[in-house]
Parts: structure tokens; C-alpha cells; sequence
């Protein structure tokens, strides 16, 4: 029969499917030794069914009883006992971290009469009440659906009217008044009080946890970070420990390295006399860490045991949430640290250097995304603006916006091309698509693991959290600092999550350390050495080539210094903007003496440009493609030419030339630019333009050869869809390689197509027999695959299918696997069969995707061509993705097997 139940001592290897994540590594910590309290998981398959089916399975309710049980017997308490009773923790738990994304309900046993057992057992009342006041409360938001700020409401106005300083100074009579109006409260909203039996308590919890998987909060988590709706969440119940029994308990998180820098240190922080959601919300500002030392000597001394056994165990950074209760200390959840892009690369490289982990598993565990946004600018401290805040360096990077009071001010101004930073007292895991929204997060309480700063790491959000005194007012949408206006909604701040100031106005910005780096610049720091060794282990392990897409000599040289070797793609209509359009213009619409000329200019003028390329990349081979752009882009505008042509009629002075001019506009005006006279069929219809391209570049290669310069050149003939295309197109090239051999002798180069339509992916083997080499036009390639513009999806549907879920990610962002990923390997077996070792590139955006370049190097492809700033991105990328094919786990800690137990001392 099948067990949808486990204890947290259950042998043998805890399956983090079944268990998640979190029952996963309690259980590990139960074969570590670690003090945890006794506890068990429901699995994420009984979670599946009761979302797909509306009832738990057959038999749950006889596992919970049995594994409740042998919890009461390794406490000597039961639930629902009135003199001894057990209360419990009811704790999402998923497979991938989902942080603060689901519910969670704390002290599930407790009703009117086993409140006062509570008290005479521990002898403490006010302790007993603070327990019953929060499970009312979570109980009340979690199951029966009353707002949390209906609560807040109820508690400060029993503060206010005791006169305490805050709710951890309210008495036992005090919180006995916020536990009777917490229930009015419910039966107010949902039409009941919290339940008097602790066993109905903990099924309706259990059923709450599995329902907030489809929360909205969770399912826009997941679609954040690409998780898929299908695993569901388990459900770890398991014994409270209190931290709220007085000045001897308390409740914290540690880090075994700072999340923010991947220093080494005591990292945390801790909160007497609480439980751990007064950490986790910020509204209560808790202590440093380090401060447990002078509190709580023997529990300090017991937790960095702990902190060390475990990441000698896990190889990496670890989130500790722990207990102290009554002096003795408990150990709650341990997970894999959410980190800041800069402590990612950090802690990788120097676990290496203190021998835990190879190379090849700190490369995995950095990404491209993580250095992406290292090498984000950061605020110049010199420009102007004055400093109005400071916090806590939550979680770095830089950021200028637009300051929002909530989270929907946020979606709705960052959905008008705003960029936003949102302000709040503390954020909650409903303010989660305020924070998508956002580029930045300030809040008024909380510390370094508070909800804001947790979640702006993982999403690489810049933070500053805890700044002491600011004060906001939603009525006003005014935000002041000790009583002094700061700044109102909608006025422009610069954030600084690196050093937890907040400037007013809007600051200049600078290349970050990592940029300078990349850019040449000698930069002695930790994090630069770190970006560095895995960079260039990435170089060593990558069996993809990585070039870049430019059209400059200086946009080539950043890219070999970015690490490019060589250029993929040349966009040849890039060379001829603004003023130079004119002459494209000329030789479409021009006489024959007018085109004769547009067209030796042309020569002239793209024979310069060609050179510098060909220089700049010192011999890397440079891709040049045939100009490739809509015919409208090269052509003045229809409206405008058919107005002032009427307008002159109009006034009786016809001006015929304009007549003219305009009746040829209208003869080559189409309506659908994008799939007319453009790419190959332009090169077909006017030939004379590729033979003036194809000499400009064979005279720039001549003009280096006799310089000694080195060069390397390709021709590729874009928007191809049959052999027959590229064939014609070869002819006229091979015509400007016999002029330009004539003069100055025979000039080597390799002519490839582009591979941008369907019809093209399934005729590769024929196109290949005259094409030296291929490369994925991927933009175009999705375009036509899904049968939409781009441009005009990303404005009107798109947005809709990403927020309902119809499509986890743009197609245009990441390759779409099942449908633009298939054409792409159809071609890749087509023109390997034809031709085993013929070359294979992508030069679409998706080569510098980080999602993609996994799927591409699977694929089988050679090369990648990317924009110049993500040429690090695909270096890195594509070491990563050879370790992954050869099995090397992306995730250490997911995998890592139980070692011998190690005692806590």
C-alpha cells in the first residue's frame, strides 16, 4: 500500500520529490544527529491528489494517526490533552524552495481548555495566551481567508488600549482580549472561530498548506523562476518548540557565510523572547547574530557546531532557522542559502580553495544570469543627489525609479515601461508582484533575512531593509524619516542595495568591478579573482564557440575583450542609418546613373566599414551578412510622400518629381514588410547589390593582406528557404570574387545562409550542398514557427499568456523547446547527414540566453553569437552546460547523501 506519510527518522535516503525539500533535509538532519524536534511529512503526491481530485487519499487519515502517535510518545504529550497538550507546526514544504510563498500555521492544538494547560505545565500564562493569539491569528488568515490587516488592526488597538509599548508587552489579560476579538473576528469574516478540536485543527491546516500551492502568490513565484505547476507541496508537521517562553528562548536564521558578499563570519540574525515568523516579517527588528554570543554563550557555542557539521555535510552555503527554547537549542529547517549574485561566485570559488568542492562543481553553481547582473552599472557615490536613507545592505546592486507605495501601484506603473521602487513598512509574501514589478525594494523594518531581503536575493533584486525611523502613509502617499517629509509616491530615488542608502533624485551610474574587469581595467577584489577562475575554467570545460553579433570596430574590440572569438554576425543594414539610408534608397528607386553611383558609394563606404571589423577581430573569423531588413526601412514613408504630392495638386502646383517619387514608393510597398522583398529575395531581385556588398568585402580583406593583417572571412546570405536561393546568390558572390582577383588577387572566404524560416530547417541537408556552413536566425525563426510579429505580441496577447500561465516564459526570451527547438534539431540531423562536419551557429538573441544555451549545446550546434556584453554570459553558459551533459548535479545539496552521525556539542 502506498505511504503518503514519513517520519523525520524514516532510513535510507530521504527523496526530496516525495518529501520536498524541506521534510528532505530534516530528515537528513535527524541521521546527522542535529536536535530537531520530532515531526513527520505528507507527501507532495497526496498533495497531487487532493488538488486534482478534491479528496485525500485512501488511507492518509490512518498515516497521520499513526505518525501522530509516535510523535505524542517521543514528546510525553498529546494533542488535545489539557494537562500536557502537544501543539504543532504545520510547514509547507516543496521540492524547490519557494520561500514564503506558502502557508504555514503554528500552534495547532490549542483551544479554550488546553490554553490553560499550557500555562500550569510551563507555568508561564502570558506565554500560553501569546501562543493561543497567534494561532488564531494564522489560523484565521491561513484557513478561513481573514486579511491580515484585519488582525494587525485588532492587535494594535488592544496595544493602544493597555498602553503597551507593542504587542511582546502585552499581558496575559491583554492578549486574552486580542484572542476573543480575533475570533469575533473570524466569525465576523468567514462565519467561524477557530475549531475546538486540535485534530480538526490539523486537517483543515494540513488541507490550507496543500491549497496555497495554487495561491496566487506561488504560482507567480513559479512563473518567476520557471518552477512547474505540477510537483505540488508536501506538508511537515512536527512538534512546536517555543522561542516566546521569555528572555532564555528565542528564534533566529544563520548563514554559514554572509548571503549578500560570501564573506566567512557570523551572519544572521536573532530575537529574543519570539517565534520565527517575527523574524521572517520584519515587524519586529531583530539583532545581529553575533549578539547570541553575549545572550546565550552555551546556545552560540552549540549553533556554530551545528552551522559548521552542516556545511561540511552540504559542501555549501546554508539557511539555518533555529530555536532556542529555554536555553536548549532546536534546529528547525536547513536549505540551501538563497545568495546575492556576488556571494554565488564567492562562496563557489572559494569553496574550491578550501578543497570542498572541484571546479567543476563551483562552475555549476553560479549561472549566467548571476553575472549578468554583476555586470549591471552601479551608482556613482559622486554624482549628485543627497543621501535621504539608509539600511541594511540587504541585497546588492544599483537601481533608479519611481518610488511606490504598494504592490499594485507597482504592477501597474512597471506595466506602463516604468521602472518602480517600491516602499513599505515590510514586505509580506503578498507583495510578491510588487516586487516583480519593481527594481528595487526599500522597507522600514526587517533585517537581512527578512521576507524583502530573502526574495529580493533570489531574484537579484536590489534591497535596503530596516532603515529606523521611516514612516509611511498610505492615506497621504507620503513617506517620512523621524517625523521629517522625505519624498512623496511617484518622486525619483536612487538604491544602492550594496551599501543600504536610498539618495534622493536620480544618480549617475558607472560600470560595475566586473565590467572594468571585462574591459581590461586591473581590479583587485575577491569577487573579480572569483569571476575570473570560473570563468576561465569555463573556457577550458565549453565545447561551444562563442562569438558576437557587431557591426563596429569598437563594439568588436569590447567583444574580444569580452572573450569573443570572432564575430557570427555582421548586420550590414546597420551601416547604412540615418543619412546612408539614402543610398539603398538610390539604387531601388534611382535611374541608372543614380544607382550606378549609390552603388559605388556603397562599395566605398562598407569597404571601410568591413576593414575595421575584419581588423578589430585580429583574424577571428568575421560573418557578414547580406543586408537583411524590411524594404519600408530603406524607403521614405508612403503617407508622408502621398500628402504633400496632394497638397501640392491641391495648390495647383503638381510637382511631378514627387509624383514620380512617390508612385515608385507605392510600386514596392508591401503589407507585410517582414516576410516581403527582404534577405535573400532582395539579393535575387537587385544582384548588383550583392555583388557591390561582396566586393566591399573581398577589397577590405585585400586592403589587410597587404597591411600583414590577418583576417577571416565569411558571407552569409540571410532569409533562405531553399537550396536554389543560396545557390543564385553564390553565383553573383563568386562574380565579385573574380572582379576583386582580377585586380588584386584571389581573396579566401566561406559563403553560409542563414537558417530563419521552417521550410529552410527542413530542407537543411539540401541547402548545406551549397552553403559552407549554417546559422539559426532564431528571432525570425520563432516569428514564423508561432505565426505572429513580435513586436505586436509582446504589446497586446503575450503579456496575457504569460500571466495566466499559457506559456511559462516568451519564446522569444528562451527557445521554445517543443516547437522552434524541434525545427532547429530536424536541421542539425538534415545537414550533419548531408555534410558530417559542416559548421553550425546561432546568431539569434537566444544565443546569449542563459535558458537556451543549455538546449543548444545539447543540440549539437558549434557556436554562439550573442550581443558583446553577453559573450561572458555565453562563455560561462556554455561551460556549465558541458558539465551538466556529462552528469556533473547542478545542486550539490539536493544530492548529497547522508554522512555519519556527528554530535552537536
Amino acid at each position: 500500500m502506498t505511504s503518503y506519510v514519513y517520519s523525520f527518522g524514516t532510513p535510507g535516503t530521504p527523496d526530496r520529490d516525495r518529501l520536498g525539500g524541506k521534510g528532505a533535509e530534516l530528515a537528513r538532519m535527524v541521521q546527522l544527529g542535529l536536535p530537531v524536534p520530532p515531526g513527520f511529512t505528507v507527501t507532495t503526491a497526496a498533495c497531487r491528489q487532493v488538488l486534482a481530485q478534491g479528496v485525500r487519499p485512501a488511507g492518509l487519515a490512518g498515516d497521520i494517526d499513526r505518525h501522530l502517535a509516535l510523535v505524542e510518545d517521543e514528546t510525553g504529550r498529546r494533542l488535545g490533552d489539557p494537562e500536557r497538550p502537544l501543539l504543532l507546526a504545520v510547514r509547507s514544504g516543496a521540492a524547490i524552495s519557494m520561500p514564503g510563498m506558502m502557508d504555514t500555521v503554528l500552534d495547532v492544538g490549542l483551544n479554550d481548555e488546553t490554553v490553560a494547560g499550557l500555562a500550569r505545565s510551563t507555568g508561564n500564562e502570558r506565554f500560553a495566551w501569546d501562543c493561543y493569539r497567534r494561532l488564531v491569528q494564522m489560523f484565521g488568515e491561513t484557513v478561513l481567508g481573514v486579511p491580515a490587516e484585519r488582525f494587525a488592526g485588532v492587535l494594535a488597538d488592544v496595544v493602544a488600549e493597555h498602553g503597551a509599548a507593542d504587542a511582546a508587552a502585552l499581558d496575559a489579560a491583554g492578549l486574552r482580549v486580542v484572542v476573543e476579538r480575533g475570533n469575533a473576528l473570524c466569525e465576523e469574516i468567514a462565519g467561524r472561530t477557530l475549531p475546538q478540536d486540535p485534530r480538526e485543527q490539523l486537517d483543515l491546516a494540513i488541507d490550507a498548506v496543500f491549497a496555497s500551492w495554487n495561491g496566487d502568490r506561488a504560482r507567480l513565484y513559479r512563473r518567476r523562476f520557471g518552477i512547474a505547476d505540477d510537483l505540488g507541496t508536501a506538508v511537515n508537521v512536527q512538534a512546536m518548540v517555543f522561542g516566546n517562553r521569555g528572555p532564555r528562548s528565542g528564534t533566529g536564521v544563520a548563514f554559514t557565510r554572509d548571503p549578500a558578499t560570501g564573506d566567512l563570519g557570523d551572519y544572521g540574525e536573532y530575537l529574543s523572547d519570539a517565534q520565527g515568523e517575527d523574524v521572517v516579517s520584519g515587524a519586529r527588528t531583530a539583532v545581529p547574530l553575533a549578539r547570541l554570543r553575549e545572550l546565550d554563550l552555551a546556545s552560540y557555542r552549540r549553533l556554530r557546531s551545528v552551522m559548521g557539521t552542516l556545511e561540511r555535510h552540504y559542501r555549501d552555503l546554508c539557511d539555518i532557522e533555529f530555536t532556542v527554547e529555554d536555553g536548549r537549542l532546536w534546529i528547525l529547517q536547513v536549505r540551501v542559502g538563497k545568495r546575492s549574485p556576488a556571494a554565488a561566485f564567492r562562496i563557489a570559488a572559494d569553496l574550491v580553495e578550501e578543497g570542498m568542492i572541484t571546479e567543476d562543481e563551483a562552475l555549476v553553481r553560479v549561472t549566467g544570469e548571476q553575472l549578468t547582473q554583476l555586470m549591471f552599472p552601479q551608482l556613482d557615490a559622486g554624482s549628485a543627489g543627497s543621501e535621504i536613507a539608509a539600511g541594511l545592505a540587504a541585497s546588492p546592486g544599483a537601481a533608479v525609479g519611481r518610488v511606490v507605495l504598494d504592490s499594485a501601484t507597482a504592477v501597474a506603473l512597471a506595466a506602463r515601461g516604468e521602472d518602480v521602487v517600491l516602499v513599505r513598512p515590510e514586505t509580506r509574501a503578498d507583495d510578491l508582484p510588487g516586487m516583480v514589478a519593481a527594481c528595487a525594494v526599500v522597507t522600514a523594518r526587517g533585517g537581512r533575512t527578512s521576507h524583502a531581503a530573502v526574495v529580493a536575493r533570489g531574484m537579484g533584486l536590489p534591497a535596503v531593509c530596516g532603515v529606523d525611523g521611516l514612516e509611511i502613509d498610505l492615506a497621504t502617499r507620503q513617506v517620512a524619516l523621524a517625523g521629517e517629509r522625505l519624498f512623496a509616491e511617484g518622486d525619483v530615488v536612487s538604491v544602492d542595495g550594496g551599501t543600504g542608502r536610498v539618495y534622493r533624485g536620480r544618480h549617475r551610474t558607472v560600470p560595475s568591478e566586473v565590467t572594468r574587469w571585462l574591459e581590461g581595467e586591473v581590479v583587485a577584489s575577491p569577487l573579480v579573482a572569483a569571476v575570473a577562475r570560473l570563468l576561465a575554467h569555463a573556457d577550458r570545460t565549453r565545447r561551444l564557440g562563442v562569438r558576437a553579433n557587431a557591426e563596429t570596430a569598437p563594439d568588436v574590440a569590447r567583444a574580444v575583450r569580452f572573450g569573443a572569438e570572432g564575430v557570427g554576425l555582421c548586420r550590414t543594414e546597420h551601416m547604412f542609418l540615418g543619412e546612408r539610408r539614402t543610398y539603398v534608397e538610390r539604387v531601388l528607386l534611382g535611374s541608372d546613373a543614380e544607382r550606378a553611383e549609390a552603388l559605388r558609394g556603397l562599395t566605398r563606404l562598407q569597404r571601410e566599414s568591413f576593414a575595421g571589423v575584419l581588423d578589430a577581430a585580429g583574424g577571428r573569423p568575421v560573418t557578414i551578412r547580406l543586408l537583411d531588413a524590411p524594404l519600408h526601412e530603406f524607403l521614405p514613408d508612403l503617407t508622408e510622400l502621398s500628402v504633400c504630392s496632394a497638397l501640392a495638386r491641391e495648390r495647383g502646383r503638381p510637382d511631378r518629381a514627387l509624383e514620380e517619387r512617390t508612385a515608385a514608393v507605392r510600386r514596392h510597398h508591401e503589407q507585410n514588410p517582414m516576410t516581403g522583398l527582404r534577405g535573400v529575395r532582395l539579393s535575387i531581385v537587385r544582384p548588383e547589390l550583392v555583388v557591390a556588398q561582396a566586393v566591399a568585402a573581398f577589397e577590405a580583406a585585400a586592403d589587410l593582406r597587404e597591411r600583414g593583417r590577418p583576417f577571416d572571412l565569411e558571407l552569409m546570405v540571410p532569409m533562405v528557404s531553399s537550396a536554389e536561393e543560396i545557390a543564385e546568390v553564390a553565383r553573383s558572390v563568386g562574380e565579385a570574387a573574380d572582379q576583386v582577383a582580377a585586380r588584386r588577387g584571389r581573396v579566401p572566404y566561406r559563403l553560409g545562409a542563414m537558417v530563419e524560416t521552417p521550410r529552410a530547417a527542413v530542407t537543411a541537408a539540401r541547402i548545406v550542398t551549397h552553403a559552407d556552413f549554417l546559422s539559426f536566425g532564431t528571432n525570425d525563426l520563432t516569428q514564423l514557427t508561432w505565426g505572429l510579429s513580435r513586436d505586436d505580441a509582446e504589446r497586446s496577447f503575450l503579456p496575457r499568456y504569460l500571466e495566466t500561465g499559457l506559456l511559462r516564459t516568451s519564446p522569444f526570451a528562451s527557445i521554445d523547446e517543443d516547437g522552434v527547438g524541434r525545427l532547429l534539431a530536424v536541421a542539425v540531423d538534415g545537414a550533419r547527414g548531408a555534410r558530417d562536419a559542416v559548421p553550425i551557429g546561432v546568431c539569434g538573441e537566444h544565443a546569449g540566453d542563459p535558458a537556451s544555451i543549455g538546449f543548444l549545446a545539447r543540440l549539437g550546434v558549434d557556436y554562439l553569437s550573442c550581443s558583446p556584453f553577453r559573450v561572458p554570459i555565453a562563455r560561462l553558459e556554455a561551460g556549465r552546460a558541458a558539465l551538466l551533459a556529462e552528469g556533473c548535479p547542478a545542486e550539490r545539496f539536493d544530492a548529497a547523501e547522508p554522512s555519519a552521525a556527528v554530535g552537536v556539542g
